[in-house]
């Protein structure tokens, strides 16, 4: 961590979240903290303003999985919807474990029980209005806007693939959480991680894809703007981000 000039016991992180305009719809893919971590989060609303998109315009709101990083914002500070117009899009074995099964608290790992609680609390108006759709891998749920399951961090935990004629982006959620520790080493887990063998074999035979096929990703946790493309390294791989433009 040092080598990265990154603070040992507790690196600063981001939350990015993804607005994509198809043309006929507005699919935001992911919601953050909202208020929940401090003044590091809950920027959304004033990013979706500053773009000038009033919340009741966003059509669908794309949940990668169901972790409070990406979905507090479902609801206001104040616990209204925050997106009143808008159908809330989630992996069904996602939906299925964190919100409709029993709570399963793993060993060691007790703080998963506010996660269940959490995730239950933002989406219950939701699925009380009936305006909750489950989907599975491969489900194209915007033209140009595929789900692509990866699992291991969540069970459903899913990436989006935008496609826009010859031009693609894989926003890939929570493959990385640390761009310091898990591009070079691609083996390290995380706490948070609900099968960390699972989630360590995802990552590496994402990174290998990407790389591969030279796709440009775009990532929560990396550094905003958060996108970038993956180039194979000695000791794993390394990221190269793409320099930020306003005017693009």
């Amino acid at each position: 961590m040092e080598a990265a000039f990154t603070p040992g016991e507790m690196a600063p992180t981001t939350f990015n979240e993804w607005l994509i305009n198809t043309g006929d719809k507005l699919v935001l893919v992911d919601t953050g903290y909202s208020t929940g971590a401090g003044p590091m989060a809950g920027k959304l609303p004033k990013a979706l303003a500053a773009a000038g998109v009033d919340p009741a315009a966003i059509d669908a709101v794309v949940i990668t999985h169901i972790h409070p990083d990406h979905c507090n914002g479902l609801l206001t500070p104040d616990k209204q919807v925050a997106f009143p117009n808008a159908t809330v899009h989630v992996n069904a074995d996602e939906f299925a474990f964190w919100i409709e099964g029993d709570v399963k608290v793993p060993d060691g790992k007790p703080f998963f029980k506010d996660l269940f609680e959490g995730g239950r609390a933002v989406f219950k108006p939701f699925v009380d209005a009936k305006k909750v759709q489950t989907f599975k891998d491969g489900t194209e749920l915007a033209p140009g806007v595929t789900a692509v399951v990866a699992p291991g961090h969540t069970v459903g935990h899913t990436m989006i693939r935008i496609s826009s004629g010859k031009d693609q982006l894989l926003a890939w959620a929570d493959i990385v959480h640390s761009t310091a520790l898990q591009f070079p080493e691609p083996e390290r887990s995380i706490a948070f991680d609900l099968d960390p063998p699972q989630a360590i074999a995802t990552r590496k035979k994402v990174m290998d894809m990407v790389a591969t096929d030279r796709l440009l990703i775009a990532g929560t946790h990396i550094g905003f703007p958060g996108v970038g493309h993956v180039a194979k390294a000695s000791s794993g791989y390394a990221f190269v981000p793409v320099p930020w433009n306003a005017n693009l």
